[in-house]
């Protein structure tokens, strides 16, 4: 459900570019405007800065933390070191909370109510409708609130800033993808394959089939060839000889009437 990041980077860029020439408190109070800056809620860039890297070790270094936390952690990491970490103003802690539900979003199509206000710490359901919707309107999730069952459907969410430590995890699922699409290949390739020779099983078939109705009809037209000069010979034969034959006794009759005649 992951996809790519939708909000504008161009102001990512403004801020990477101030960043670049920034040291001291100059860079806690740009990193402070970075993490109110609607739209922007990817900063592994800004944190790969060498000057940003340099927070990790100095009197600032809370900022740094700070800032990993909204790279790449939660509402509930925040709660867990607030003590050691500068307090958020309130558009700070909204957008932690909707990269809380981004979170949940890439891992859970189904988020319940119940999730949600255990991880955002809120009591009253209507303040955490109106925070999804919120996040719905920055267009870092996409989906629809399913108020009764109590459930976030979520369609798609933006990525987050991913970790070195995640680069191997992501290999791995990437290589069983991989591994996934080459046994439905295989699978195809082999449906393919036998439905190729059911049709050459099918054509031979025919073909035998049209060979074995010619050979029946030369078979039936000889047998009745054979049958009419038969039945043409036996009339031939039931009819007698000739009527020039017939008629000669006739005339040796008359004769014999002529002489007989002749004598009286």
């Amino acid at each position: 459900m992951a996809g790519e990041q939708k909000p504008s980077c161009n102001l990512l860029e403004q801020f990477i570019l101030l960043a670049r020439g920034t040291k001291g408190p100059g860079l806690t109070n740009l990193i402070n405007q970075v993490l109110e800056a609607p739209g922007v809620y990817v900063f592994g860039e800004l944190l790969e800065l060498p000057g940003v890297q340099e927070l990790a070790e100095g009197p600032n270094a809370a900022y740094f933390q700070l800032l990993n936390i909204f790279a790449y952690g939660t509402y509930p990491d925040y709660v867990a070191m607030k003590d050691n970490l500068p307090e958020l103003t309130g558009a700070q802690k909204n957008k932690l909370k909707h990269l809380t539900i981004v979170s949940l979003a890439s891992r859970m199509k189904c988020i319940p109510y119940s999730v949600l206000l255990k991880d955002l710490d809120m009591r009253n359901l209507r303040e955490l409708e109106d925070l999804i919707i919120e996040a719905v309107y920055t267009d870092i999730i996409q989906g629809k609130l399913d108020q009764r069952n109590q459930l976030l459907e979520v369609d798609f969410c933006i990525g987050r800033d991913m970790q070195r430590k995640d680069i191997h995890s992501i290999m791995k699922t990437l290589q069983e993808w991989c591994d996934g699409c080459e046994a439905v290949l295989v699978g195809i390739e082999q449906q393919v394959l036998r439905a190729n020779q059911y049709k050459e099983n099918q054509k031979r078939t025919q073909q035998q089939m049209e060979t074995e109705v010619t050979n029946i009809k030369k078979t039936l037209k000889a047998t009745a060839s054979s049958s009419a000069q038969e039945i043409d010979q036996h009339l031939t034969d039931r009819e007698g000889p000739p009527l020039a034959e017939q008629r000669q006794p006739t005339k040796k009759m008359s004769k014999v009437k002529g002489l007989v005649s002749s004598r009286h």
